[in-house]
């Protein structure tokens, strides 16, 4: 069996600017990275898909709350709503590969899997949360929202305006991860870990429940990467290379470095926390572990990336 891959896609990239935020403007962003996932599977390549839900999350905690100011409809709670996008995220990117492999003749079958992440109840993140949800805001639209939710807690992100921050604590363990296993191991293009996957705590019976969280979904999808056995873990992002001195006249784009130079990168402070630094950390903790290589890109450098030709790639 071919060397399987990990590919997770950003819910960002999903929603390409404040003007594109439709159902269907969301699918069309699905289908143009389907085509860069099927060039990929088309090499020969075993592809397991994982996703993130951020912007999704928060327009679907928005919606509840609208339709329960103006219906009386009950709202949402976070867990749910992560449950919900990640099956209709999932669903969209399902469809959009199965129709690109019909096109093209591969012999190639898809399937979600809806995937629960155990986490602690303990996790420090539940008193610390910063994990962003939802649309940017000015400022001043942030600080109105506050007056109706004084317990939301807003960030700036990245210079792109203020998002809702949630709790986001460490993944444990994939609990659907046999399931996905056996669907990989049997030629599926497997779907999973949706949104970081579904944050629910163990009890001491055995039995799980669903706790309001987001888990960051590059943590997630660096352990599901662990614990399937991937060679390699690639992590789509807005930028074709990770930069150094990012915005800066000596801004420079990284090709192939290091554990060791990465850790150095971060140690200098080069990735902002909101943004650049999971990826670089859940990558640094695939590779530590079991994993080959790690390629950091765009959704459309994909089939570059994965035959060296672009991207960003973290060694041994």
């Amino acid at each position: 069996m071919e060397k399987v891959v990990i590919v997770a896609i950003g819910g960002n990239s999903l929603v390409r600017d404040n003007g594109r935020e439709s159902i269907q403007d969301q699918y069309e962003a699905v289908m143009e990275t389907a085509v860069n996932i099927a060039d990929m599977v088309e090499q020969g390549y075993n592809v397991v898909v994982t996703h993130g839900n951020g912007p999704q999350v928060g327009f679907g905690l928005r919606r509840a709350e609208i339709a329960n100011k103006v219906a009386g409809m009950p709202e949402i709670p976070l867990v749910n709503c992560g449950a919900d996008t990640q099956g209709g995220i999932g669903y969209q990117i399902q469809q959009a590969l199965t129709n690109e492999f019909a096109q093209r003749g591969i012999n190639k079958k898809v399937a979600t899997v809806i995937t629960q992440v155990e986490v602690s109840k303990d996790d420090p993140n539940f008193k610390n949360p910063t994990k962003p949800v939802g649309s940017f805001f000015t400022f001043e639209q942030a600080e109105e929202m506050k007056k109706d939710h004084p317990d939301w807690v807003f960030i700036e992100d990245s210079g792109r305006g203020y998002r809702r921050v949630v709790p986001s604590p460490k993944p444990m363990d994939i609990v659907e991860k046999d399931a996905i296993k056996t669907l990989i191991h049997s030629g599926f293009v497997v779907i999973a870990v949706g949104g970081g996957g579904i944050p629910v705590i163990k009890s001491a019976n055995n039995t799980y429940q669903g706790i309001d969280a987001v888990i960051d979904k590059d943590f997630a999808t660096s352990l599901l990467a662990e614990q399937v056995n991937a060679d390699t873990l690639i992590i789509t992002t807005g930028v074709n290379r990770v930069c150094i001195n990012f915005g800066k006249p000596n801004q420079k784009a990284l090709e192939t470095i290091t554990i060791e130079e990465t850790k150095f990168y971060v140690a200098e402070g080069h990735f902002p926390p909101g943004s650049m630094l999971p990826k670089i950390e859940a990558s640094l903790s695939f590779l530590e572990k079991n994993g080959s290589r790690v390629i950091i890109t765009n959704p459309e450098s994909l089939k570059d990336a994965i035959n060296e030709e672009a991207g960003t790639h973290i060694v041994k």
